[in-house]
């Protein structure tokens, strides 16, 4: 038996996915067509011996949220269930508060991944590298070049045994291109490490507060608290994958995501790419469609397009590597570059709207999306453009490398902007 947890985090987290976050939970964005975390949770529910998975955050259980763990649980005929945090409890916190849930029924192990990765998920190969050598923790690695490495957390590995002998989360300095792909699989065993952490924090903080309560005691990163910590004492090993992984902290590493998932239904789902036929649209690579979404038939579309429900494009739209968003309508003869279209936002007839793409070296195949900031010496930086929900952009105007914010209703052309 096992089971999966999923950590998806909570409102006060994703500030660099705004003005997206805004409307919808950052976990529930669409990518590829289907919400973030759905990924996760298809890959999770082909597992043999999956029998439940959880959702843990810190998120109100809204009726979006709601209704999409319902439509999960009859998709997949599986028990999927929100688990909600009393205060954010980091990346450990949550799987120790909850650790009864977690161990309920005794299952074999149980998988724990981050909701804002972008990837594969080799779990069934996680799970034989467990088994063939049963160990507490269980740590999914990939490879970065030696300037990227800094920005995730660096393993050390003994390469016979795989064993983790060294961790740091984002060194200051090189440490190894083997990181951390926040995907795991813990054994039941990997939750006393935990304990002693909050235990510990209980002990500081009984230090500092007589009354016994400190909050922060339960908050506890996995990273920092538990892997750098236990690191070299034969508990911590790593699988490592050649697939496809990114992670998804911005919009524009939302867009990236979105295309290795286009690519990814090549093999796993290739009933979602839409084809060209005779009288619909001209399709040019990936594309994803949704079914009641309405396209002209001289609409060129590709690559790397996802059209949402009820999405309007009209006549000679030109449309790449961009999302659009449930309810939008893009107008005749409209171009939509590197930009994400927001939830029922409308571009006028004969309007460009450009964004500059966040890709990875394509010479370096082992480079990954930057999360830089948006800003550098109080200037935007180029990248993606982002239009918030129910925007207006006027006939012939050009909006390029922007950041429209909700409810606006533009008048002119906008360059390197936040449109407040």
């Amino acid at each position: 038996m096992l089971k999966a947890v999923i950590l998806i985090g909570g409102p006060q987290k994703g500030t660099r996915f705004r003005p997206l976050s805004f409307e919808v939970p950052k976990p529930l964005f669409p990518v590829a067509g289907v919400p973030m975390i759905q990924h996760h949770i298809e890959a999770c529910a082909q597992v043999p011996g999956m029998q439940e998975i959880l959702l843990i955050g810190f998120y109100q259980p809204d009726e979006p949220l709601t209704r999409f763990l319902e439509a999960a649980q009859q998709e997949f005929n599986l028990p999927i269930r929100y688990l909600q945090e009393f205060v954010p409890l980091g990346t450990g916190g949550g799987l120790y508060h909850f650790r009864d849930q977690i161990l309920a029924g005794g299952p074999e192990a149980f998988f724990v991944l981050n909701a804002d990765v972008c990837s594969d998920f080799p779990l069934s190969a996680m799970l034989d590298a467990y088994r063939h050598q049963p160990h507490p923790f269980l740590l999914l690695g990939t490879t970065a070049n030696r300037t990227q490495s800094l920005n995730y957390g660096c393993i050390v590995e003994n390469p016979q045994t795989h064993e983790v002998l060294h961790y740091v989360e984002k060194p200051s300095t090189f440490v190894s291109d083997v990181i951390n792909c926040g995907i795991y699989l813990f054994s039941p065993e990997a939750l006393k490490p935990l304990r002693d952490v909050f235990q510990r924090n209980q002990q500081d903080g009984q230090l500092e507060d007589s009354s016994g309560l400190w909050p922060g005691a339960g908050t506890i990163r996995l990273e920092q608290d538990v892997f750098s910590a236990l690191a070299g004492q034969g508990q911590i090993y790593v699988h490592l994958t050649d697939g496809i992984w990114s992670q998804i902290k911005s919009a524009g590493s939302a867009l990236y995501a979105s295309r290795l998932y286009l690519g990814q239904y090549q093999l796993t789902h290739p009933e979602r790419l839409a084809k060209h036929a005779p009288g619909g649209p001209r399709i040019r690579g990936n594309v994803y469609i949704h079914p009641t979404a309405k396209v002209a038939p001289s609409a060129v579309l590709g690559p790397n397009v996802s059209i949402g429900e009820g999405v309007t494009v009209g006549e000679g739209v030109r449309l790449r590597e961009s999302i659009v968003l449930h309810g939008a309508t893009l107008q005749e003869h409209t171009c939509v570059l590197h930009t994400i279209v927001g939830w029922g936002s409308t571009v006028g007839r004969w309007s460009r709207v450009e964004g500059t793409p966040n890709d990875p070296n394509p010479n370096d195949p082992r480079a990954h999306v930057d999360s830089e900031s948006l800003f550098k010496d109080g200037k935007l930086l180029p990248a993606i453009t982002i239009l918030g929900c129910r925007v207006r952009i006027p006939a012939e105007v050009l909006i390029l490398n922007s950041i429209v914010l909700p409810h606006k209703e533009l008048s002119r052309s906008f360059t390197n902007q936040i449109i407040l």
